[in-house]
């Protein structure tokens, strides 16, 4: 039996500056999140304010996203890609020019123009998301799509993680001007890639059917589909109890007492496991039994935010953390690569668009509840609490979701057969 080729779609030249610029993009939008959340908490010492930094980017993805979906589908999604991109850069050069004149500015007026910022921001990653996506299996063959996503998940995991990190310690090493010059330099860098990318056509669609009715297609698709909708709202909830990464700034500052080097070499400790982890997963692909290793994989995030919350150790708070990247870094693989799997080409900038109203908001309405949660209860129980709601979440999900419980990828590939015939299917 021959070794899969670990490197297979890194083969494909445009596939490689795909992920050159997704690691980029994703760099940027982590070190912004990072930078921004110590900042804001700077200038008012409110977690309530670092809450509202969350909230600022979900509402516009949240209401967008269906919309964004359905262009995805019938529009280039190349161009698509690079205006997006070209509006986070236009973002973070307007947070550097805001934190240039901060002096000249009081802070509800500061603040004000942030909570703007990020708003626009917003609207930039819920157009992104569906694109980027669905542009994916356009650039690879079928053969290689499972190698593809799976370096794709890492890439998005680990610059995820690696940017909350990096932005933590350029922040806390070089001040805010220095953290806000890199979001711009690493967009300008995600721009000039994807200029690079070849195009390619857009799916085949029918042109006489209406944006509600495309939309409302793409939502029966993944509610119809248990694995899809299970693992999508598993991922909603877990995260949204489990935010303690964004009260990190506090747990440095006033329990750790650790500084903004020390959040940084937290949010970096993450990145470890995620590291780690991606490459195992390059070179080990799942198999049988993914459903379940999902469902555990939550489970163990779930206990290493619990632990987190009561630790008063720098170094056992460092390593829950990598624990925490590692399963992060299973659970958010499987995710993906089954949503690739179970979901036609045709369909899969709306189907993502629905899976980023409930995963990548849920990061922002996360640090939203943890914000709220820190404010009214208390940091430690706030996280504590998220903890064991994460692994309520899993139980209900194991109970309820039977498909996904034993979903398995060798018995997927077969999953979307009109895969290749509609990458063949011209434009009407």
């Amino acid at each position: 039996m021959s070794t899969p080729d670990a490197y297979a779609a890194l083969r494909i030249p445009d596939y490689r500056r795909f992920l050159s610029m997704r690691m980029m993009t994703t760099l940027t939008v982590q070190i912004m999140s990072v930078s921004v959340g110590y900042y804001v908490y700077e200038l008012t010492n409110d977690p309530l304010m670092l809450g509202f930094i969350g909230l600022a980017e979900a509402l516009p993805a949240i209401i967008i996203s269906l919309w964004a979906g359905h262009l995805a589908d019938k529009y280039n999604r190349r161009n698509l890609l690079i205006g997006c991109i070209a509006v986070l850069l236009l973002c973070s050069i307007a947070l550097l020019i805001v934190a240039m004149q901060q002096s000249l500015l009081t802070t509800p007026a500061l603040l004000a123009f942030i909570y703007g910022i990020m708003f626009c921001t917003g609207l930039a990653r819920g157009f992104f998301s569906p694109a980027n996506f669905a542009f994916l299996p356009q650039i690879v063959d079928r053969d290689r799509l499972q190698n593809a996503i799976s370096w794709n998940s890492s890439t998005w995991e680990v610059a995820s993680i690696t940017g909350l990190g990096v932005g933590g310690l350029i922040y806390g090493f070089g001040g805010v001007l220095a953290a806000f010059g890199t979001m711009s330099t690493l967009c300008v860098v995600a721009l000039i890639i994807m200029l690079q990318i070849s195009s390619r056509p857009v799916p085949y669609f029918d042109r006489s059917e209406s944006a509600l009715v495309r939309i409302s297609a793409g939502l029966d698709f993944v509610f119809s589909k248990q694995v899809i909708i299970a693992s999508i709202a598993m991922d909603l909830f877990a995260v949204f109890f489990g935010g303690a990464v964004a009260l990190i700034p506090i747990f440095a500052k006033d329990i750790l007492k650790v500084g903004p080097e020390g959040a940084g070499i937290l949010r970096a400790a993450m990145a470890v496991g995620a590291i780690t982890m991606a490459i195992f997963l390059a070179h080990r692909p799942l198999g049988k039994g993914a459903g379940k290793i999902m469902l555990g994989c939550v489970a163990g995030f779930g206990l290493c935010i619990i632990t987190f919350g009561l630790s008063t150790n720098f170094y056992l708070s460092f390593g829950v953390m990598v624990l925490a990247g590692m399963f992060d870094e299973v659970s958010v693989f499987i995710r993906s690569a089954l949503v690739h799997f179970q979901t036609p080409e045709h369909m899969k900038g709306r189907v993502s668009s629905v899976s980023s109203i409930f995963i990548t908001s849920s990061n922002e309405l996360g640090a939203f509840e943890s914000g709220v949660a820190a404010r009214v209860f208390g940091t430690v129980p706030a996280v504590v609490f998220g903890g064991l709601m994460t692994l309520a979440v899993v139980g209900i999900t194991w109970w309820r979701a039977p498909k996904l419980r034993n979903y398995d990828f060798q018995g997927a590939k077969g999953s979307a057969a009109d895969y290749e015939a509609d990458k063949k299917q011209p434009v009407s």
